[in-house]
């Protein structure tokens, strides 16, 4: 063989080889997930018939439940509590679980489950206060709007959006963001 030729062959598996490394590499790295909303079976796999809130198991009320997911099995949903009777009545009125960590507003939920109530602010504007489902300590706030451009009233209505989305309560919309 001659010399040519054997540099040529050298060259090509080489080039072989640095070809299979990158797509091994590339292939190594997950694609970002596309999140979508989740349907009603999947919804019943993350939603509780009863949301543990402080020491109480507050009913939840399914219809109302609204989520997405990332189809890998992370999940982002929320439902409205039963709250008759129990504490929460009057501070609290949706149960929310995150498995994912997210922002909104000017605060950050980790992965877990929380809960939150809303009181009017302004005509066009309500308070949204999150809180731990565990302890009941204050998460944060955010103020939604009232949004304009749809005339939709939703209990709760979690959209996805590519790296976050909205959730809205009632004519209120507010925005996420995944972390």
């Amino acid at each position: 063989m001659r010399a040519s030729e054997l540099n040529m062959k050298t060259k090509l598996a080489h080039a072989l080889t640095l070809t299979l490394l990158v797509s091994t590499v590339a292939a190594s790295y997950p694609t970002p997930a596309a999140w979508r909303t989740a349907s009603e079976t999947e919804l019943r796999k993350v939603i509780p018939a009863r949301a543990p809130v402080i020491q109480e198991n507050i009913e939840t009320e399914f219809r109302t439940a609204s989520g997405v997911t990332d189809g890998q099995g992370k999940f982002i949903a929320g439902v409205v509590m039963i709250t008759a009777g129990y504490s929460a009545e009057g501070k609290y009125s949706h149960f929310f679980i995150t498995q994912v960590p997210m922002k909104i507003g000017e605060f950050s939920l980790e992965a877990g489950e929380y809960v939150f109530g809303y009181k009017r602010k302004t005509p066009d504007s309500i308070t949204v206060t999150f809180y731990r489902a565990s302890s009941g300590d204050t998460v944060g706030e955010v103020e939604a709007q009232r949004d304009r451009k749809s005339s939709i009233v939703r209990t709760l209505l979690i959209q996805p959006a590519t790296g976050g989305g909205t959730i809205r309560i009632g004519r209120f919309v507010f925005d996420y963001r995944l972390s």
